[in-house]
């Protein structure tokens, strides 16, 4: 019989997992380290090819170029680990993306106000992407070989942890670098942090592949489908987060909303967007008890359901500014943010930093969910799809949104897609009875 999930106490996060496995804590270490790198590069590429342009639309198509790339990455990454020593496909991808990290400091260093420069930049940037999402794959991918299955939602809370402080100190740092050392200095400070990565990914042991292996290629592809298809619960896992994804995210209103409606501009679209990530550190930080609930099917659709109904709140918070100043009850926003729109702000902030809150609750279900119910062998192509899931639902979400906003307006792709999300979750958990029973003492595909 499988270990029974422990139980916690602490509402703190939980540090089992960095105790209990010295290899586990160098990589996570290493990794979140390298992740605040990661991100300051995102943010100084994009300052760099405006700087260079003037042009949004160019600054967007260093996402639009490294998309499918990326797609095909995850899941030729995954491949990779089910069929390789997991170890040495992670340092032959950290190399590749420390070079690339190299190579666009260096073209900052020798070439950084030539106009050529740009077409380096999106190549370098989708090399950058390709390392750096497989080596995500397999990383995650190794960790139920690194710790006992207890502590996987501990270690999936970790992760959460370091992504949001990634996310939230990252951009602000290269802002601060770029304004105060420039955009050569900057990529290099990123060389540096991502070098310690392979602290932790030299320091693992072997971790060659277990069970039937199979060469990657389409038939390892159709293996991993065929499995995906026989494992309702992983399948219902990645299904409630496109749910989620799609009709969810609001962030291509930001810009809108600080225009139109609470005022700010600028200011308002960083404090939106960085409210996400705010609430994925919080409940991160707090998350001693969510990692020790055992009916993680269950557990994930509340989640869910909670990410939804912040969403909603957002939304209703949005309404009201736009409704205000479309009456003229309140003066047209401005760069300038007023009393009312300080206060509609303040609500939309607070329901964002829950959303963040919540689906970093549900992706930990839902990665504790697949690295326990998994075989080892099936792990890398899942974790895949994993990746192609969170890419590709936050796009087609921004389309939803985008589309949705221009018919209607900037305040119905939230409330819409609130009242979707929880509609959408009901008839999941209803059609899939095995995934409203999983338990985690018992971990089934």
């Amino acid at each position: 019989m499988p270990e029974p999930a422990p139980e916690r106490r602490s509402r703190l996060v939980d540090l089992s997992p960095l105790r209990e496995s010295p290899a586990f804590a160098r990589l996570w270490i290493g990794n979140s380290i390298a992740a605040i790198g990661g991100q300051m590069t995102i943010v100084a590429v994009s300052l760099h090819i405006y700087q260079l342009t003037g042009s949004t639309f160019a600054v967007s198509l260093v996402a639009a170029f490294a998309l499918i790339p990326t797609v095909v990455a995850g899941l030729w990454g995954g491949m990779l680990a089910d069929a390789f020593d997991r170890r040495a496909i992670l340092l032959i991808f950290a190399v590749l993306s420390w070079l690339s990290t190299a190579g666009i400091a260096l073209v900052a260093w020798l070439a950084a106000e030539d106009t050529a420069a740009i077409t380096w930049l999106y190549g370098l940037t989708v090399l950058n992407a390709v390392g750096t999402t497989i080596v995500g794959t397999t990383r995650t991918s190794a960790y139920p070989r690194l710790l006992s299955a207890p502590r996987i939602p501990a270690a999936a809370a970790l992760n959460g942890l370091a992504m949001g402080l990634a996310i939230t100190v990252g951009p602000a740092l290269a802002g601060v670098l770029v304004a105060g050392i420039g955009l050569a200095w900057t990529y290099t400070v990123d060389v540096l942090l991502y070098s310690a990565a392979f602290i932790g990914i030299l320091s693992l042991p072997k971790l060659p592949p277990q069970g039937e292996v199979m060469r990657p290629g389409l038939a390892s592809l159709i293996d991993g489908a065929r499995f995906l298809r026989r494992a309702p619960n992983v399948r219902a896992s990645f299904v409630i987060d496109i749910i989620a994804m799609t009709f969810g995210q609001p962030r291509v209103v930001f810009p809108a909303a600080g225009a139109l409606a609470f005022g700010g501009g600028a200011v308002t679209v960083g404090a939106l967007t960085a409210a996400f990530a705010v609430g994925t550190v919080l409940s991160s930080l707090f998350s001693g008890r969510v990692t020790g609930v055992r009916l993680q099917g269950r557990a994930t659709a509340r989640a869910v359901h909670a990410y939804g109904a912040f969403i909603g709140v957002f939304g209703i918070a949005l309404l009201a500014a736009w409704w205000l100043r479309e009456s003229e009850v309140l003066p047209a926003a401005g760069e300038r943010i007023d009393l009312a729109g300080l206060l509609l702000l303040g609500a939309g902030l607070l329901a964002l930093a829950g959303a963040g809150a919540a689906d970093n609750i549900s992706a930990i279900f839902r990665q504790s969910i697949l690295q326990t119910a998994a075989p080892d062998n099936m792990r890398g192509r899942l974790q895949g799809v994993f990746i192609v899931v969170v890419t590709g639902g936050p796009r087609v979400g921004d389309l939803y949104a985008g589309v949705l906003a221009t018919v209607l307006a900037i305040w119905a792709p939230p409330l819409l897609g609130a009242l979707v999300i929880t509609a959408l979750v009901i008839v999941l958990m209803r059609t899939q009875r095995s995934f409203a029973a999983y338990d985690a003492r018992d971990p089934q595909p």
